[in-house]
């Protein structure tokens, strides 16, 4: 199993002191937990894609660009590129931009997005999020492949014999579809033989299990190897502590704080007290055993090899963020690793070895 660290630099009021960062030393503490990832051995650092408050991550090749120029080794994830809202000529000239710059360390995983406030900025429907969404990846990954595109397009001005640069590091760079519950997203996964990164945060298990069979089913609808199909999965939470009392305990303001919130918002509430929320979502809260425990719950409904956790503190104390991320290290991904296979790919870059020509890693 693989495991990445993820964030949306989230840039609300800490959860627990109240206090909001300038804006500048949100960006930073979100450059830092890369260099920690990198340091503690995580396989992949991802950044978000979102257009409203109170997010900073619109810019997810910009942050990325940055990390790339700070880590060697880590893999660069956006979590997610929100294709339906992006012109897809600009966004390949972004990402193949980035691929040279991080010598093939990228990888996408795309959705759809959500939220009213972005689609009314970028002049997107309910209605034709998902032909959008559709149209712009399959533009998309016919300029990464192709040097020359031919495209009657709908959402965009169409393309002629049209030559888009530089080409790419990665041919092809891999691509993930995110997806919460939508059958749209998992269809185009499962057409193109991509694969699928479930979203598994806000809900219990069983709709993002039902949507992964789904998937299985559309994968070998469209003739492709169930051997080389891949999941991943996100989680709702993470802090490892020696005991599941010392975790909850510490866990707990965090809890409270981001329900309060929740509430405030005007927002569901599906879990509605800590102990609720440790036991039906995805969050690894609790001892090392523990959390081994419910990854490998999650890992019989759905198959998956590459989780995602939090890389942001999300109101934890700077230095119980570190012990939770070390023990997660230590203790949880070593013995899962073992148990659990992983994907059914290469991890290391895909594309050509460096040349002398290339830029320093």
């Amino acid at each position: 199993m693989k495991f990445l660290a993820v964030t949306l630099i989230v840039h609300r009021p800490d959860p627990v002191t109240g206090v909001r960062k300038p804006t500048r030393d949100r960006f930073r503490e979100a450059l830092d937990n890369a260099l920690l990832a990198e340091e503690l051995g995580f396989d992949g650092f991802g950044v978000g894609e979102r257009h409203e408050w109170p997010f900073l991550s619109s810019s997810p090749p910009v942050v990325l660009s940055h990390i790339a120029a700070l880590t060697r080794r880590i893999r660069l994830f956006t979590a997610v590129t929100t294709l339906s809202l992006l012109d897809p000529v600009r966004a390949y000239e972004d990402y193949a931009t980035l691929d040279h710059l991080s010598s093939g360390r990228l990888e996408l995983i795309i959705g759809k997005g959500n939220g009213t406030a972005q689609r009314d900025l970028f002049h997107v429907t309910p209605d034709d999020q998902w032909e959008r969404n559709a149209e712009s990846y399959e533009v998309f990954r016919r300029i990464w492949r192709q040097d020359k595109v031919t495209a009657d397009t709908r959402f965009r001005p169409p393309l002629k014999d049209a030559e888009v640069w530089p080409r790419p590091y990665q041919r092809p760079v891999r691509v993930w579809h995110g997806s919460a519950t939508s059958t749209e997203s998992v269809e185009l996964a499962a057409r193109h033989g991509d694969p699928l990164f479930s979203a598994n945060v806000t809900h219990p298990i069983e709709p993002y299990a039902e949507l992964i069979r789904h998937y299985r089913e559309r994968w070998e609808h469209h003739g492709h190897d169930p051997a080389d199909l891949a999941v991943g999965a996100g989680t709702a939470g993470l802090y490892v502590a020696r005991t599941s009392q010392e975790a909850l305990a510490a866990y707990r303001p965090v809890f409270e704080s981001t329900l309060a919130f929740q509430k405030e918002a005007g927002l569901p509430v599906v879990f509605p007290t800590l102990e609720d929320f440790v036991e039906r979502s995805s969050a690894l809260v609790g001892s090392p055993q523990q959390v081994v425990d419910k990854v490998h719950r999650y890992h019989e409904h759905f198959g998956h090899s590459v989780l995602h956790v939090q890389a942001d503190a999300g109101g934890l104390a700077p230095d119980r963020h570190r012990a939770s991320l070390e023990l997660f290290q230590s203790a949880v991904a070593p013995v899962l690793r073992r148990e659990i296979p992983d994907p059914p790919f290469p991890w290391a870059p895909v594309g050509p070895e460096p040349g002398p020509e290339s830029l320093p890693r």
